[in-house]
């Protein structure tokens, strides 16, 4: 078949998903990026809480199926989504909402994009004979440790750190606790920020958005990452050693 033929039936539907979100995420980002944001919280807010207080259960359940659809179909306003949360239902549950729904939201477009591609793009690898085979295999071997690292330090895109795993076969449950335990200090420090956002209303001021980079918290995530980073060394010093 050349590349030029359409693709198989089948291989459509493995991939309408991941072309539905890519749309989704399109559209949203030109019609939702003034509308998801701190300044709509503001706005907002005396009506949220007006119908949190009348509508408990009703208001948790839409804010977390909002928060899984921001995240799976990669919308504007995750960062107004964690506030909300912290917001309407204080730290906790707050940030148990929080960090639960952008989990499940983030192994959905795992799943879309390892059905779609993931699978065949990493027979590809395994089948090559490169720096991106060698890379990939690294990766493999200390899933967990890598996985988690970048997530408790987000030097990548929360939607590229999506993806990646899903192209180059990370299995699903590393994946999945990886993505919980790595976002759950900052999920928490975001969320207490949004808990205090009724005095910050009252003061007519904006969050403070970069608390996460200040020393006192800055400083712990580091040490953490570090850490989750040993196995990996020590990984790498014992194959050193058994070469030599």
């Amino acid at each position: 078949m050349s590349t030029t033929d359409p693709l198989p039936p089948s291989g459509w539907r493995q991939r309408l998903p991941l072309i539905v979100i890519i749309c989704v995420a399109v559209i949203g980002a030109i019609l939702l990026r003034d509308h998801l944001n701190f300044e709509a919280l503001r706005e907002n807010r005396t009506a949220l809480l007006g119908f949190r207080d009348a509508n408990y259960t009703l208001t948790a359940t839409i804010f977390i199926a909002a928060y899984i659809a921001i995240v799976a179909f990669s919308l504007p306003g995750a960062t107004a989504a964690t506030l909300t949360g912290g917001f309407l239902f204080g730290v906790f549950p707050g940030a148990m909402f929080n960090v639960v729904s952008a989990t499940i939201g983030a192994v959905l477009i795992f799943l879309v994009v390892r059905a779609g591609f993931g699978r065949a793009m990493a027979a590809k690898i395994d089948a090559s004979d490169g720096r991106m085979k060698r890379l990939t295999a690294a990766i493999r071997e200390n899933e967990a440790p890598v996985l988690f690292s970048l997530r408790l330090m987000p030097v990548l895109p929360f939607f590229v750190m999506n993806v990646i795993p899903a192209l180059i076969g990370v299995r699903l449950s590393v994946f999945a606790s990886t993505t919980l335990l790595g976002i759950l200090p900052g999920g928490v420090v975001y969320t207490w920020v949004g808990a205090g956002l009724g005095e910050v209303f009252a003061r007519n001021e904006t969050p403070n958005l970069g608390i996460i980079f200040e020393p006192h918290i800055l400083g712990p995530l580091l040490a953490l990452a570090a850490l989750s980073t040993i196995p990996v060394a020590v990984k790498a010093l014992r194959k050193k050693e058994n070469t030599l």
